[in-house]
C-alpha cells in the first residue's frame, strides 16, 4: 500500500464561486484539470446565476 501524503502536499486550487482554497480529492483524479468548484452546492449556485 501507498504512504498516505499529508493534505499540505496535494495540489490546491481556488473555487470559481467562492474563492477559497480546495485540495486534490481521489475521485477527482480523472479530470483535475476540469475542476473549477470545490463543491456541489458551489457548482449549482454558478449554474443558477448564470
Amino acid at each position: 500500500m501507498a504512504k498516505m501524503r499529508k493534505k499540505a502536499d496535494l495540489p490546491h486550487k481556488i473555487c470559481a464561486c467562492c474563492g477559497r482554497p480546495f485540495a486534490w480529492r481521489r475521485k477527482w483524479a480523472r479530470d483535475w484539470d476540469a475542476v473549477k468548484y470545490c463543491s456541489d452546492r458551489c457548482r449549482t449556485e454558478a449554474r443558477a446565476g448564470a
